[in-house]
Formats: C-alpha cells, sequence, structure tokens
C-alpha cells in the first residue's frame, strides 16, 4: 500500500505540470484536452433538477453515464503515458486526476491488474465526495449508492485503459451516511449482479418513452370509451345535429372511410367515437392521432412504426398507430396538417392496406377502419398544392358535417346540464343548477369555441360556485357576459318580471322567432323559476302557472329529455 501511495503521488506532480491556464484565450488545458472549472454548487443544482425532473432512476442513467464519457477521456492521457512506466503507474493517472479535477480525494488500497491477461481487482478509498456531499444535502441520507458520475467515471476509465468491461461499485457512500466512499472493480463477468448496474451505461431514449405513454393513454382512453354505448355529450334536439347523427348511424355497419368536417371543438372525436362504437369493430381498438400534434419528421414514424436504427434515436423498434388500430378504427384528426410525404404513404395503405415502417423493406397487412377529420376547407387545400387530389376523394367517400354549436341553440341547455352533472361529480360539489341569469347569457353567447369552450366554462362555473348554490353568469365568464335581450326581460330580485311587461313579451317572442330562444326553452325556464320561487313545492308552482299539478310533475318529469343518439 506504501508503494501505492508513492506512485501515486509522483503520478500527481507529474499531471500538475500538464495543466495550463491561457489567459489569453480563456482556456484550461490538461494535455491535449480543453477543461473547465465549474462551480460544485451549480453542478449539484443541474443534478438536482435532472433528478427532480426525470426521477432517480434515469438520471441516475444518464449521470452515470456522463461520467463514463469523461472516464473515457483522461484514458487518452493514462495511454500517452503507459509507454514510459508501469501498468500500475500508467493506471494511477485516472484516480490523480479524479483528485485534481477536484471531484474527490482518491487513495488507492488494493490494485492489481495484467493488461496482457485481463485480470484486474481494484480498491479504492474516496474522501470528501462533491456528489454524495451534495447529494446528502438535498435529500438527507439515502439507502443506496449516489456517487453515479464518480462511479461512471471510474467504470469508463478502468474500461479503456484495460481494453474490457470493467465494473466498480460503491460499497460504502458517504451519501448513505458512511464518513467516507469506497470503490471496488473487477471484469464485469466476475460480477453474479452486473447486468442490474450494466443497464446504466446503455442510453435510453426519454422521448421514445414519452409517445410509448402517449398511446398507453391512448390506449386507456379508448377502453373507457368502450365501457358505455356512446359518449355522453352525444345528445341534441337540434335538427342539425340530426342530420349529422342520422348520417353517422347509416355509416356505422359499414366499412366506408368516413370525413367528419367542422369547426375546432365541435365534437368531431365523439362522433368518430361514436361510429367506432355503433359499428361491428367494437370490440377492437379505437386509436386517434392528432396530426398537428406531431412534428413533421416524426410523422411517418407515428402512423407506419419505425425499424431500429433507422434514425438517430430509434433505439427500438415500434410499432405505428395503423398497427395498434389493426382490427379496429383509426381516427385521423387534423388530417389536413399531413405532409405530403405522409400523404403519398397514407393514400397506399388505403388503397392497398398495407404499410412499410420506417427503415424497414418489408409490408405488412393491416384492417383498419379509416376515420378522417379536419376543420380545414380540404377542398381549397387541393387547389392550393398542399393537399394530394387523390388522396382527398379517398377520405371523403361519406362526408358528415357537424354543426357549430351556434346552430345547436335547442342543445345548450341540455348539453350545459349534462356537463354540470359530470363537473359537480368529479370536484364534489352539489350545485342547483344556474341562474336564470346564466342559462339567458349561455343561450345568446356566440361559442367560437363549440362544446369544448362550453364544457371548459361549466368546470369553471362548477369550481367558482359555493357548493349548496346555483352557477352564476360571473362564475362562467371572465368577462362581461352577453345579454340575453333586453333588460326589460331581466327577472326582478323578488323573482317577478320588471316593468313593461307587453314589451318584455314582445322581446321574448322577437327571441324566439330569431332562434336565440325555442319554445321548449322559454316553457322549460318558466316552469323551473316558479319551481325555484316555490322552494320545490309544485302544488303552489302549478298556481302560479295556471296549471294542475299533475300536468306540472308530467312538464317537470320530461322537462330536458334530450334526444340522445340512438
Amino acid at each position: 500500500m506504501t508503494q501505492l501511495h508513492s506512485i501515486a503521488r509522483a503520478v500527481s506532480d507529474e499531471l500538475r505540470s500538464r495543466i495550463h491556464f491561457c489567459q489569453r484565450t480563456g482556456q484550461i488545458w490538461l494535455h491535449e484536452h480543453r477543461m473547465l472549472l465549474v462551480h460544485a454548487e451549480a453542478q449539484a443544482l443541474l443534478r438536482k433538477e435532472l433528478i427532480d425532473t426525470l426521477g432517480i432512476e434515469r438520471a441516475r442513467g444518464l449521470l452515470t453515464r456522463m461520467g463514463y464519457a469523461s472516464g473515457l477521456r483522461d484514458a487518452e492521457l493514462a495511454r500517452t503515458r503507459s509507454q514510459d512506466c508501469s501498468d500500475v503507474e500508467a493506471f494511477m493517472t485516472g484516480p490523480r486526476l479524479h483528485t485534481l479535477e477536484g471531484i474527490v480525494q482518491t487513495t488507492p488500497v488494493q490494485l492489481e491488474l495484467d493488461r496482457m491477461t485481463g485480470r484486474f481487482y481494484g480498491e479504492f478509498l474516496w474522501e470528501n465526495s462533491w456528489e454524495g456531499q451534495w447529494h446528502r444535502h438535498h435529500y438527507g441520507v439515502h439507502d443506496e449508492p449516489v456517487c453515479w458520475t464518480q462511479i461512471g467515471y471510474a467504470c469508463g476509465y478502468a474500461s479503456a485503459f484495460m481494453g474490457r468491461p470493467i465494473l466498480f461499485k460503491e460499497v460504502e457512500c458517504a451519501g448513505m451516511g458512511n464518513p467516507n466512499c469506497r470503490i471496488i472493480g473487477r471484469p464485469a463477468q466476475e460480477w453474479d449482479d452486473a447486468e442490474a448496474h450494466l443497464r446504466y451505461f446503455t442510453p435510453e431514449s426519454i422521448a421514445d418513452q414519452l409517445i410509448e405513454l402517449q398511446t398507453q393513454v391512448v390506449q386507456l382512453r379508448s377502453t373507457i370509451g368502450e365501457k358505455v354505448n356512446l359518449p355522453g355529450e352525444m345528445i341534441g334536439n337540434s335538427p342539425g345535429f340530426r342530420a349529422a347523427f342520422e348520417l353517422l348511424r347509416k355509416a356505422a355497419n359499414s366499412h366506408i372511410t368516413v370525413l367528419l368536417l367542422g369547426e375546432t371543438g365541435v365534437g368531431k372525436e365523439l362522433f368518430a367515437r361514436a361510429l367506432h362504437a355503433m359499428g361491428a369493430r367494437r370490440d377492437q381498438p379505437f386509436v386517434a392521432v392528432n396530426c398537428a400534434a406531431i412534428p413533421t419528421e416524426l410523422v411517418e414514424a407515428e402512423l407506419f412504426g419505425v425499424e431500429r436504427g433507422a434514425y438517430t434515436g430509434a433505439q427500438v423498434s415500434r410499432e405505428g398507430r395503423f398497427e395498434r388500430a389493426d382490427g379496429g378504427t383509426l381516427f385521423l384528426d387534423e388530417v389536413g396538417d399531413l405532409p405530403l410525404a405522409a400523404q403519398s404513404k397514407l393514400l397506399r395503405v388505403l388503397q392497398e392496406g398495407e404499410i412499410e415502417r420506417v427503415g424497414d423493406h418489408r409490408t405488412r397487412r393491416v384492417n383498419v377502419r379509416m376515420v378522417a377529420a379536419t376543420n380545414a376547407e380540404l377542398a381549397q387545400r387541393v387547389r392550393d398544392g398542399r393537399f394530394r387530389a387523390d388522396l382527398y376523394y379517398r377520405l371523403n367517400p361519406f362526408q358528415i358535417d357537424i354543426p357549430p354549436l351556434r346552430e345547436r341553440m335547442e342543445d345548450i341547455s341540455l348539453l350545459a346540464k349534462r356537463f354540470l352533472e359530470k363537473h359537480s361529480a368529479i370536484h364534489a360539489k352539489k350545485l342547483r343548477g344556474f341562474t336564470d341569469k346564466a342559462k339567458r347569457a349561455l343561450l345568446t353567447y356566440g361559442w367560437p369555441g363549440n362544446i369544448r369552450e362550453l364544457q371548459n366554462m361549466v368546470e369553471r362555473g362548477v369550481i367558482l360556485a359555493p357548493s349548496g348554490t346555483r352557477i352564476e353568469v360571473e362564475h362562467l365568464f371572465t368577462s362581461p357576459a352577453p345579454s340575453a335581450m333586453n333588460s326589460e326581460l331581466s327577472l326582478g330580485l323578488d323573482g317577478s318580471l320588471d316593468d313593461h311587461p307587453w314589451e318584455a313579451g314582445k322581446e321574448l317572442c322577437e327571441a324566439v322567432f330569431n332562434g336565440v330562444m325555442t319554445l321548449a326553452q322559454v316553457e322549460a325556464m318558466l316552469i323551473e323559476t316558479a319551481v325555484d320561487k316555490a322552494h320545490g313545492n309544485l302544488s303552489a308552482a302549478s298556481r302560479m302557472l295556471g296549471m294542475t299539478r299533475p300536468q306540472l310533475a308530467y312538464r317537470l318529469k320530461h322537462l330536458h329529455d334530450p334526444v340522445v343518439a340512438p
């Protein structure tokens, strides 16, 4: 051991002579390698952010590989020294460099190596480990060794020096509460649990993992959607909704490709899921893809799959959305945003029923029901040369136009009530409905965001309204709410109509004639107001309305009966 210490001191003196600071260029050099002098605290904060962002396992792998790369570089310097000294003296270059770089004070305990035969055994003591100290500072005492960058350095350095995989393990660690750290290194095959440690040296694509998680979410949503016949928001009384749904119902039991057209937020994915749920493929996967949300360079890999090594970052072979939807339905939302190259491949799939993964020449048969959707004018894009005409005609044998919410006035109250029930359950709130002023505001608003905006607005109201009360206009709108009609129509504080009742009646008639409200909605408003004012007493409410109690009870029972999609 004394001889090892003497060798270590001699190596340190020589290495210090190879460090140069150049004020003129602002560079630090170790022999022919540029070095950096960084703050330990800044490095520790970066390490902490990696752990908090990626989690312990991924951060450990990333930091281990970073240390491994550093060890490989320092091994190059050791090889230049090995011509003039013994193997042990040359090897000690790495441990002394680790010390000079401020990482950890390395003291050799035992070192036996023979590069000719590949025999290796190394045991070292680490003192003042920056990584162990800072991990303990941020996270307290850990139950496993935490000097990942340092252990990666030791493995990378020793493996490059020996020309074969050398695995170091940290058997004591300051991050675990030990006074110092201690490491032992042997050829990888001599460790029984080598595989568990070597996995941290294999790069992993976080992007691939995120895509896989996204796929799992899509599949989970599909599974949830299949538990009911139709999505809960597929309700409506309006002529536009009835017409669109009747077309959907007729297409359900065929295999024809369906193109859904409509503004953003009108419920195109709901229609696609309803088509799948009503058809013969209901027990097979439903896979939804938002073409506008996928980076252009990844569109083909996402749709058709990718083979390992097809491009940088493709670490494993992966199925595309077509393969995942095999036997079921593939919903391509915002199909107008597909790049032209992907349009060509999509056309071939629709024509031949075959796909080729990126980086592969083998074709795979797929059996998929195609449903496409867009809020863009595809015909205009064809004329502009941004969308293939032949693909347009392939996607458009059966077109369904979904009307915007502003053309479905009869459905607003039904949808608002459904969303109120849904989000009251989610947020554990018991609410009594909407105030009359809020109802009128919902009916007169233009709904540029359509059903999605309505749902978001109702959820906002559920969150802001105190439990046991009604949702008010201020709970729904962030800006001044639209007025349903002239102020003469507003209810007074006592629940009665304000002055000028005949004028109010005229305004109400105009509202019905102009499509702002329907006769059924006017009747529903009157009945609900009377019941509210009577505090739930149906006899008193029926007297206010000039009808019998059975008549009122019957109307209440069927007040909001929707025409639910059959």
